[in-house]
């Protein structure tokens, strides 16, 4: 094969390889801003008003034991890996996402730049005519 055929365009197609590049740099730079505006908490695990972060680990704790009686036992595995999807579904959970005050003016550049970004990738590979 030769070097035209192989490598023709963004994504193997007639597309502009220069389109995917200012494309692909406003969507960082629009993502960047956008996340960049955006504050991540986290709150106390609890159900029905009480902390429940230590009932999370009992299948990890109990896992684990098990793992150290028999390395070779699948109840003990299953509740070790139980434990610890619970424990990062939990972290997970609890995160609260808050979007910082910032002008109107602002927030339309962001989203155009990330808008307009993905719109020039997504044109890059088409074929052109």
């Amino acid at each position: 094969m030769d070097y035209e055929s192989k490598f023709n365009g963004a994504g193997g197609t007639s597309g502009g390889v220069l389109e995917f590049f200012i494309g692909l740099g406003m969507t960082v730079a629009g993502a960047y801003l956008l996340t960049n505006q955006v504050t991540v908490t986290s709150g106390f695990w609890s159900y029905r008003g009480y902390n429940t972060f230590g009932l999370s680990l009992l299948p990890l704790i109990f896992g684990i034991g098990i793992l150290f009686f028999n390395g070779k036992s699948i109840v003990g595995w299953l509740l070790t890996f139980a434990g610890v999807v619970v424990i990062f579904a939990g972290i997970i959970t609890n995160l609260q996402i808050y979007f910082q005050p910032t002008s109107l003016f602002n927030t339309i550049i962001m989203l155009a730049l990330l808008a307009g970004g993905i719109g020039l990738v997504a044109r890059s590979l088409v074929a052109h005519k």
